[in-house]
């Protein structure tokens, strides 16, 4: 559980990170990305989430990062 929290709390750190250090650019940004089609927003979440669970499930299953 521990990790877990700790894996939120580095997550909201680079979360927070671009509207920190650049946030004009971060809203011009914003406005370009609420322009984009749903439907290729919906495909690029589903691959980031599908990259995601790759990346835990190979450095979780094999001995490639020890």
């Amino acid at each position: 559980m521990k990790i877990f929290i700790l894996l939120l709390g580095l997550i909201l750190v680079f979360e927070g990170l671009p509207y920190v250090a650049a946030p004009e650019v971060m809203q011009a940004w914003l406005k370009k990305v609420s322009e984009i089609h749903p439907n290729l927003l919906r495909a690029m979440g589903l691959i980031a989430l599908t990259t995601g669970l790759a990346v835990c499930f190979i450095v979780q299953k094999t001995t490639l990062l020890q």
